[in-house]
């Protein structure tokens, strides 16, 4: 296992020593799932320019069954994957690539890219498959590494995730599947941790980019799930499950 600042700079391509050497290195196909555009567009600027970087973005999605067309029409060799997608989150799209990544022939891997660092949503992705979890503060020049590190099978980890990884797997105390909890949306938790935290429906529609409708409609739905009947139960479950 490695984390994503170790190891040779990608940038120039695996063996490489610069943008001659990465013409004729191998390339690594990737598709960008991100329900944010801009996002989006910022990371195939970073990664994109195949010629420098080997990288060669095949194609992108924004929700669940986006990614699932596009990653079995393209079939990359690596899929960067946001935690927090409509549709059912990232561990869905995993849940329906599961042949794909068990392809022993061209197996499609994943490395999840998120703004989010809560365990949940690590220990989540990782069971569902994924190869490894970098946050959103990742330099392109990191990113890229990590890419080809995933691509040939490497675990890649951003560095304070990384020992907190290898502590929950290793170790008795792994958190264990809370089924209440799998009944939400990776968007209904986030939106729960931050009802739990004391944020006003505003506050957390300006953090998430989402509307104050949609935040009620999320609320909504968490309460139903979880059989509970106001932000004050939702905030005393939360914090039992240590989730604030």
């Amino acid at each position: 296992m490695t984390d994503a600042t170790g190891g040779t700079n990608a940038t120039s391509g695996p063996g490489g020593s610069g943008a001659d050497d990465a013409e004729v290195a191998r390339r690594v196909r990737v598709v960008l799932v991100d329900d944010h555009r801009m996002f989006r567009t910022g990371v195939q600027a970073e990664i994109g320019e195949t010629a420098r970087t080997g990288v060669e973005v095949v194609g992108e999605a924004a929700d669940v069954d986006q990614a699932v067309t596009v990653i079995t029409a393209t079939r990359p060799e690596v899929v960067l994957l946001d935690v927090h997608l409509p549709g059912g989150g990232g561990v869905e799209v995993l849940r329906r690539s599961a042949s794909l990544m068990a392809d022993p022939d061209r197996p499609v891997r994943f490395l999840a890219l998120s703004v989010s660092d809560a365990a949940e949503d690590v220990i989540g992705v990782i069971r569902g498959g994924a190869r490894g979890y970098v946050t959103k503060t990742i330099t392109g020049t990191d990113l890229v590494d990590a890419i080809f590190r995933v691509s040939e099978g490497d675990a890649v980890f951003s560095p304070r995730l990384a020992g907190f990884v290898l502590d929950a797997f290793a170790s008795t105390d792994a958190p264990p599947v809370d089924e209440d909890l799998d009944r939400l949306t990776q968007r209904e938790r986030e939106v729960l941790r931050l009802i739990a935290r004391g944020y006003a429906y505003k506050e957390i529609a300006k953090q998430l980019f989402i509307s104050v409708k949609t935040v009620e409609s999320h609320v909504s739905a968490v309460l139903r799930k979880l059989q509970l009947s106001n932000r004050h139960e939702l905030t005393r479950w939360a914090t039992a499950r240590r989730l604030v």
